[in-house]
């Protein structure tokens, strides 16, 4: 590097003194303690680049790229925009996928008295899901879809493999009003059950048998009983711990 004096023989450094300190101590003793603060580290690094100090130049890309690392989030839930999409997102991971369709303006009649506390406690259960699994399963987000208000859809290797509807009409007097439900027993069990798809070679037959027994991996589920959905979800436990004993 071009090295600049002046009339007494004094080497002209054009710097801020701000790390100089720093600097002069890495090339004392080979370390030094790096600033705590992403920004410092970036002000560092540019003055062990201008002063050509390699090592305390990696030093610096490195401690950056952990800082990164660490203020990533661990949890990401995709807000979907359109329908391809969503193909995208489905068919690029390796993971499970459990989708839900957010959609309460497109109704045309009244909703029922419980229905917006529904809706919040589907809203809920699903933030907390994906907090649990966020490792294992991808969680999509639907606010702009199809003609549902309300709707969970459970995708393994690409393919949809369950769907639970949360909204049906009922009838008072002689208008229609929404009704929007919340089965957690019958949602947790489908999570349960798309975990199953986390194998490439897919997942094992006795255990499908335990989820399907009412059309619930095999296709879309069709009944509410609270009830089954309970055993439903008891025999899928039983049969893991088997599987695992």
């Amino acid at each position: 590097m071009e090295v600049l004096t002046d009339s007494d023989g004094w080497i002209l450094i054009d710097r801020c003194g701000k790390h100089f300190g720093t600097i002069l101590n890495y090339l004392r003793d080979g370390s030094v303690a790096l600033p705590e603060s992403f920004r410092e580290t970036m002000e560092l690094l540019a003055e062990a680049k201008y002063f050509l100090i390699e090592e305390l130049t990696e030093a610096c890309h490195q401690a950056l790229n952990k800082k990164e690392r660490d203020a990533e989030p661990i949890c990401r839930v995709p807000l979907i925009t359109s329908q391809r999409e969503e193909q995208l997102l489905i068919m690029s991971t390796s993971k499970p996928v459990v989708k839900l369709l957010i959609n309460r303006h497109n109704n045309k009649y009244s909703y029922t008295s419980t229905s917006d506390d529904n809706l919040l406690k589907n809203i809920e259960l699903f933030d907390k899901l994906s907090l649990r699994f966020s490792g294992r399963v991808l969680f999509i987000k639907d606010v702009i879809g199809s003609n549902e208000i309300c709707c969970w859809s459970f995708f393994g290797h690409g393919k949809k493999c369950a769907e639970v509807c949360c909204t049906s009409i009922v009838y008072a007097t002689d208008k229609k009003h929404t009704k929007v439900e919340f089965p957690e027993a019958r949602i947790y069990e489908e999570t349960l059950g798309i975990l199953l798809y986390e194998s490439r070679n897919g997942p094992d037959q006795d255990l499908i048998q335990a989820t399907s027994s009412r059309g619930a991996v095999g296709g879309l589920s069709c009944t509410s009983d609270e009830e089954e959905e309970r055993s439903g979800l008891a025999r899928l436990r039983s049969n893991k711990q088997n599987n695992q004993s």
